[in-house]
């Protein structure tokens, strides 16, 4: 990038972005590389960095971030080691650290099945947890090395522990003996390494030894008493040792990392690649970002809802912009503080920041094609001091710009032309935009000369924008309004800020008349695009109240259609049971029957028989008329039906469509009194439907006179229910009615399924039972009876 190229980086301040990028990175490689990072004319690989950030941050969402803190720089460590240096342990832990950090990445990566751009790049990490345990095994920490490191130092260190204890007994006797007196405190100490007692300088020859120190004032010396001198020779030849050992374990991991020295170089690589990547990723976060569209082959950009990075997001205004599309050349215009530089600065910065690579703080529907160059003159617009020197330092600027700009670049101008004489300032701006234009470049400029307002308005390619100024409250709006230049409204601001009408109007009359009717074009076109936005936003409101009220609608529809659904299959349901039910109790009639047909000696049982299987066959052939014909039952809808009262036959839409009788009409509160089977309830009256049920046609039967009258009093059931999946409430009601049942077949017991589960059915159920009076017992099952899945029942 040429020096023009770096200038207008920093005018666009995106070195304080890279700034903030650095920041999130946890390595100083990574933070490097976020610092030296620059935009790309490449469309291709610019996809790729920017899916990349995409990619880290859709991780980052499910996963949250892998932890880069344990990257070290181990360059010069593994060069050291590679040429047969040993390394200390300060580098063997960095080493180890650098390993164990590309293992846990390893274990993020695997925990994301999706492939991804970054997963080749996590591919590339090897680890080594064998090097990483042999290091964080043998080594503690910068000054320790573990006793389990090696047999042979573990050996030695037990044996220094053991004479250092021998020799500190022998001294203690020592002073805690008669020669106590001889002692300036009693105490062991050591000097040089070796143990020695403070002695008084005038007893120096009370106790004989070796003389290793004197105090500071002379009044004391270090003796080494005589007999242990030779223990601690003992210590220090065990030091020696130790350090030799200490010294081959060393070197023996030195060797070991010299052996990975290219794996873990690559480790180091990738990991700091993939700090890198993941900083832009949190910036993304940290900035509320999205990834703009990256347009192939083409100079544009089209920011929605765009903002500048570096100002607070949630008090920055958004604003809309494009160039480069149906226009190359945008002239925005307004008053000072009003937002277009920062506009102009928006559009430069964001546009690079995508073609580095980096989200961009607009709606995720941005389009940005990548500029070959972008160039900008951008000076300080608030300065009321505009001399030569400043025109000729923005003109030098722009003389630079105007050599090097070219087909494929970005060209920004702030207030061009200002600082000389408005005339020649207006005729030398059009000039400039001209020569860009005629280059290829893309254009943005402010401005305050009416000269380019028209000239945006009269040629093809240019484009005026404006930022929205409130004349009430004198304040701007910091909106972009494209397609509308500005209108000046110096004498509006001037009158709210009470300087004399009569001022104002001689100030009108100094107004060229081409220039005052220019100015009442753009008031009325001011007028006119407010009214166009107050029809649009009542437009808006009435199509978001249409589109509720439609989705309102269609929600009722889908909840009646669910309610007619599950009633009728409440009702299916219901009719599959009573079949079942009755074909349960044909099979064990007949088999009852067979049994008294091979017991019966007279006529009369085969009578009885036949009698007995017509009535049953009789019994299931009316059931299943009855599930086809939907059991001639009619379930009123909750607008049609009317009140319920004492004696209608309803039906419980919240409990699987059962059947129940009203006890009581509804109460002041809705609530109604039912009873299903042997259960009372109360439930709320939009929970009920009633349940109209056809007359049934009389038919008068003749009974055969021939045919003797029998009763049939057969009473079957099954010996086990099953509730599971029920809710509590549901599971009672039916094992109430299963025990109804049981007890009029006669079972002397039963089993209840309930299924393990957390065993609150089971409670449920079983402190249901105890408290029944034809329960004799309950218990949970054993093994080969369900165990805890289901309650053994007997009766009485």
């Amino acid at each position: 990038m040429n020096r023009l190229g770096e200038k207008s980086l920093k005018t666009l301040e995106y070195y304080e972005i890279l700034d903030r990028l650095a920041s999130q990175a946890a390595s100083e490689a990574a933070k490097e590389k976020c610092r030296a990072l620059r935009p790309l004319d490449d469309h291709e690989q610019a996809q790729v960095w920017l899916d990349q950030t995409t990619d880290a941050k859709n991780r980052m969402i499910r996963q949250g971030s892998p932890g880069f803190g344990g990257i070290r720089e181990v360059g010069a460590i593994l060069l050291r080691a590679d040429r047969g240096g040993t390394l200390n342990p300060r580098e063997l832990l960095d080493v180890a650290s650098l390993l164990q950090t590309a293992r846990r990445a390893l274990v993020y990566d695997a925990e994301h099945e999706e492939k991804t751009t970054l997963t080749p790049i996590f591919g590339l990490l090897t680890g080594n947890r064998a090097l990483e345990e042999a290091i964080t095994t043998a080594i503690v920490s910068e000054e320790e090395i573990a006793d389990g490191a090696s047999s042979e130092l573990l050996s030695i260190r037990r044996e220094l522990r053991r004479i250092s204890g021998k020799v500190r007994e022998t001294l203690n006797r020592l002073i805690s003996g008669e020669r106590s007196k001889y002692l300036q405190e009693t105490i062991v100490t050591q000097r040089n390494g070796r143990f020695v007692v403070p002695v008084k300088a005038e007893h120096r020859g009370d106790i004989p030894g070796l003389v290793h120190d004197t105090s500071s004032t002379g009044a004391t010396v270090f003796v080494e008493p005589r007999q242990v001198v030779e223990i601690n020779n003992q210590i220090k030849v065990l030091e020696g040792r130790e350090e030799a050992e200490i010294e081959r374990i060393l070197a023996e991991l030195s060797a070991e990392v010299s052996m990975h020295r290219s794996a873990i170089e690559q480790d180091y690589d990738v990991l700091t690649t993939l700090d890198f990547i993941f900083a832009r990723a949190k910036l993304s976060f940290e900035m509320n970002a999205a990834p703009p569209v990256l347009a192939a082959g083409a100079s544009r950009c089209r920011l929605l809802r765009a903002r500048h990075p570096l100002l607070d997001k949630d008090k920055a205004v958004p604003i809309d912009i494009a160039i480069g599309g149906e226009y190359d050349t945008l002239v925005i215009t307004g008053p000072n503080t009003g937002g277009k530089t920062v506009s102009l600065k928006t559009l430069g910065l964001l546009s690079l920041m995508a073609a580095s690579g980096l989200h961009i703080p607009a709606n995720e529907q941005s389009e940005i094609g990548l500029f070959e160059h972008v160039y900008a003159d951008i000076g300080d617009e608030q300065s009321i001091e505009q001399s030569l020197s400043t025109f000729s330092a923005h003109m030098k600027t722009i003389v630079s710009i105007m050599d090097c700009c070219g087909q494929g670049d970005l060209v920004l101008f702030d207030e061009l032309g200002a600082g000389t004489d408005p005339v020649e300032g207006a005729a030398l701006a059009v000039a400039v935009i001209g020569y860009a234009r005629q280059m290829g470049a893309c254009v943005a400029a402010t401005t305050h000369y009416a000269e380019l307002k028209t000239f945006a308005l009269t040629t093809d390619g240019v484009e005026n924008a404006s930022c929205e100024f409130n004349v009430q409250s004198l304040q701007p709006t910091y909106r972009l309004l494209t397609g509308i230049p500005g209108k000046s409204n110096a004498f509006a601001i001037a009158a709210r800020l009470g300087l004399q009408p009569t001022i104002i109007e001689r100030a009108k009359e100094q107004v060229s008349t081409e220039d005052a009717r220019f100015e009442d074009v753009l008031a009325e076109l001011e007028r006119e695009r407010r009214r166009i936005e107050q029809m649009k936003e009542e437009a808006q409101k009435m199509r978001a109240a249409a589109q509720s009220e439609r989705d309102r609608m269609r929600a009722e529809r889908d909840a009646a259609e669910a309610r007619a659904d599950k009633l009728l299959e409440g009702a299916r349901s219901q009719a599959d049971r009573l079949l079942k039910d009755a074909r349960m109790t044909a099979e064990t009639v007949f088999d009852e029957l067979e049994d008294m047909k091979k017991k019966a000696q007279k006529d009369t049982a085969g009578q009885n028989l036949a009698a007995a299987k017509a009535a049953l066959r009789g019994v299931i052939t009316q059931t299943e008329n009855e599930q086809r014909r939907g059991i001639q039952k009619r379930v009123v809808e909750a607008d049609e039906q009317r009140p319920v009262k004492k004696g209608d036959r309803v039906r419980l839409i919240n409990v699987g469509g059962v059947l129940a009788d009203v006890l009581a009409p509804a109460d002041k509160s809705g609530n109604v009194q039912v009873q299903a089977g042997p259960m009372k309830m109360t439930v709320k009256e939009n929970e009920l439907r009633i349940v109209e049920e056809q007359a049934p046609v009389k038919k008068s039967v003749q009974p055969r006179r021939d045919a003797p009258k029998r009763e049939l009093n057969i009473r079957s059931a099954e010996s086990e229910v099953d509730v599971r999946g029920m809710s509590a409430q549901e599971a009672l009601f039916e094992v109430d009615n299963f025990l109804s049942r049981a007890l009029m077949a006669g079972l002397p017991s039963v089993t209840v399924i309930h299924g393990k589960g957390t065993g609150v059915l089971r409670n449920a159920v079983q402190q249901h039972l105890r408290s029944n009076k034809r329960v004799k017992s309950v218990r949970s099952g054993v093994y080969g009876e369900g165990e805890q899945g289901v309650t053994i029942v007997e009766l009485r």
